[in-house]
């Protein structure tokens, strides 16, 4: 497979001299081909270059999943700056410190966060976004491959935002590898994805459609009935719903069996593999395939095949994207380990970050002498080289000395007929250390009660896994796309603090 590599801006632009009448972007009620997409993204460009932006300026993106977040993102690519995508979920404090932080000139938002915004500290464009039409030639044919052209700030497992370098050909050339190499995409299809504009997920595929010419369906504000119908009637062939909190949501909803969903041949979803394999259930005739994906590496470092055997698909997440190598090292030590043995997961390759902005020491402290960025999660390699997830680092509970794998209790907890998510954290304890604590969101109807929870797993789980605490939820705190686990463990840990338990009730 030949290594293609451009501009974010110049993707676009190819495929719509290729193609110009073919479906490029459809969002719920509006449809762009992709000589309208160039164009109307020239026009956003144009105006921004009339504000004065030009190469190297960060451009904060403030806006819903619509039309005018993708026009966007390429203006600002066409003209060399580098794209701030924000987090629609921030609230005023975490704006200011991603705004601040990014170095923001300019910010693109819309009156949905016009009380978010202190607009005496920045220059603020909202929208009409589009200006008379310039002649960008220019512009575009300095914008190198190396550029930096997306700084996207990570909000998932950890507390604070941090800042992400990833350049066009980070982000073109791994997109066209996975769409290519992975999802064995063509003009031909249709590619569904709800995952937010703001993050990796909802970005990168894009970029892998424009680079064959295939259709992206994105969901726009994701509400699982407008999704059915997007995905039957665009007839949709791969889909990429990737965490079961989206969805479990259309898989579960009234409407579900009177759509014709028979077109979609790949689901790419991560979950444990039990959880896979309900998913796969649910669908026969499309194959579920899993990934390992990271903003630091521009989202799939792994992901298997649709051609894999039924057992590779359910139990692992697939071998790393060519041009992207993976090892696992001991945590303690450093050093490698062998198939078959868990341990930190490291990867380098041409999709790897140019590093944290403006965080030089902790950029130093997750690279090794090798080049290898220190992901802080678990995993193994098979003897295939596949890879095997096992959790965050600090998702691994020591219970009195004993080590407890909440991926491993996850796994077993959404077994139960009555269970559709469950997140398990440490608790302090007294005694132990620290004891699992389960949160757990219910099927549409179902009842459980923390003691039948708990019996549940006693005495079919080692004693020392049992959730000691279960909390039963209907919400998650959420990063955009990712549970939030640090504030469900700061939530169980204020509780037992408030009510003045240091001890987990004996089993």
């Amino acid at each position: 497979m030949w290594i293609e590599a451009t501009t974010i801006g110049r993707l676009l632009d190819r495929q719509a001299e290729r193609t110009p009448g073919a479906d490029a972007l459809v969002m719920p009620g509006e449809r762009l081909s992709y000589a309208e997409l160039a164009r109307r993204s020239d026009a956003v460009a144009s105006l921004l270059a009339q504000r004065g932006v030009k190469a190297g300026d960060k451009v904060g993106i403030l806006l819903e999943n619509r039309v005018e977040f993708v026009l966007a993102l390429f203006a600002i690519a066409k003209l060399g700056a580098v794209s701030v995508p924000v987090n629609a979920r921030f609230k005023s404090h975490e704006l200011g410190h991603v705004i601040a932080h990014a170095d923001v000139g300019l910010l693109i938002t819309g009156d949905r966060f016009a009380g978010l915004v202190d607009v005496d500290s920045l220059n603020v464009d909202r929208e009409p976004l589009e200006g008379e039409l310039r002649d960008l030639s220019e512009h575009k044919a300095r914008v190198r491959i190396r550029d930096p052209a997306i700084l996207m700030y990570t909000s998932g497992t950890s507390a604070t935002p941090k800042g992400c370098l990833l350049t066009h050909e980070a982000l073109v050339r791994h997109g066209g590898n996975v769409a290519r190499a992975r999802f064995h995409l063509t003009a031909e299809d249709s590619f569904w994805d709800p995952l937010p504009l703001f993050h990796c997920g909802g970005i990168v595929p894009m970029f892998g459609c424009f680079s064959v010419g295939a259709k992206f369906c994105h969901a726009g504000h994701f509400e699982p009935g407008v999704a059915l119908r997007m995905l039957e009637e665009e007839r949709c062939t791969v889909i990429y719903p990737a965490f079961e909190t989206i969805w479990l949501q259309v898989l579960d909803h009234p409407d579900f069996d009177k759509h014709d969903l028979s077109a979609i041949r790949i689901i790419q979803s991560i979950a444990v593999p039990e959880r896979l394999k309900q998913l796969e259930a649910r669908m026969p005739w499309a194959a579920q395939v899993s990934s390992y994906g990271a903003t630091e590496c521009a989202s799939n470092l792994t992901l298997s095949l649709p051609e894999d055997d039924y057992d590779a698909r359910m139990n692992t997440l697939g071998r790393p994207l060519e041009g992207m190598e993976v090892k696992i090292t001991d945590p303690e030590t450093g050093e490698r380990v062998g198939p078959g043995v868990v341990g930190e997961l490291c990867f380098k390759g041409y999709a790897l970050f140019d590093g944290y902005y403006k965080e030089p020491e902790l950029t130093a402290a997750a690279f090794d002498d090798e080049g290898f960025f220190h992901s802080q999660d678990l995993a193994q390699l098979d003897a295939d080289g596949r890879l095997i997830y096992a959790g965050r680092l600090k998702d691994m509970l020591k219970v009195g000395g004993e080590n407890v794998s909440a991926l491993e209790v996850e796994g077993y907890l959404v077994t139960h007929p009555a269970i559709n998510i469950a997140q398990v954290v440490s608790a302090p304890d007294e005694r132990y250390g620290e004891v699992a604590a389960a949160f757990v969101q219910l099927k549409p109807g179902a009842r459980l009660s923390e003691r039948d929870v708990i019996d549940f797993c006693h005495g079919t789980i080692a004693t020392f896994k049992v959730p000691r605490y279960v909390r039963f939820v209907d919400e998650w705190p959420m990063s955009g796309t990712k549970i939030q686990k640090f504030v469900l463990r700061e939530r169980i840990a204020d509780e037992l603090r408030e009510a003045g338990i240091t001890r987990a009730p004996k089993l």
